[in-house]
C-alpha cells in the first residue's frame, strides 16, 4: 500500500497545548491499514507520557542491569526524538521501528516488561550453577 492512501491529501490539523498552537505534521491520517490498531489521536503526547513512565519504571531496577542500561538508552533516545520533532510521519522515519501507533503499543508493552523485569530480577546470581558449556556457542 501506498503511504499516500493512509493519508486524506487536503485535511491537516491543528492543536493548541497550554495555550500555544501548535500545527502538527502534516495531513490527517486516515488509518494504520493494520487490523485493530486504530489511529492515534495524540501520538506524539501519548508517546511522551509513555517513554517518561518507561524511563521512571526502569531506574527502579539496579543499574548495573543490562536491561536497565539498553533500555534507558532506547527509551532516552526515541524521547529526543518524539520530543524534537512535531511530525509524526518524521518521528515515525527517525525511530524506524514502524507507524506511531506500533511505536505507542511497543512503549506500552515496555512499561509491561518493566515489571515483570522487577518480579523476575534476572540480574541476581543463578540459584545454582550452569552446566559446564551451556553458555557456549559452537
Amino acid at each position: 500500500i501506498c503511504c499516500q492512501e493512509l493519508f486524506h491529501p487536503s485535511v491537516t490539523f491543528d492543536s493548541e497545548i497550554a495555550g500555544e498552537k501548535i500545527n502538527m505534521a502534516g495531513p490527517l491520517k486516515r488509518t494504520t491499514n493494520l487490523t485493530g490498531l486504530a489511529v492515534a489521536q495524540n501520538p506524539r503526547q501519548t508517546l511522551i507520557s509513555l517513554y517518561n513512565k518507561v524511563l521512571s519504571a526502569v531506574s527502579e531496577l539496579p543499574e548495573e542491569a543490562g536491561y536497565r542500561r539498553h533500555t534507558e538508552e532506547l527509551t532516552k533516545n526515541r524521547l529526543q526524538i518524539v520530543e524534537s520533532e512535531t511530525n509524526t510521519g518524521l518521528i515515525e522515519q527517525k525511530i524506524n521501528s514502524g507507524q506511531v501507533e506500533e511505536l505507542i503499543v511497543q512503549a506500552e508493552r515496555e512499561l509491561d516488561l518493566v515489571d515483570m523485569m522487577k518480579d523476575l530480577e534476572p540480574w541476581q546470581p543463578l540459584a545454582e550453577e550452569a552446566p559446564l558449556n551451556q553458555w557456549k556457542w559452537p
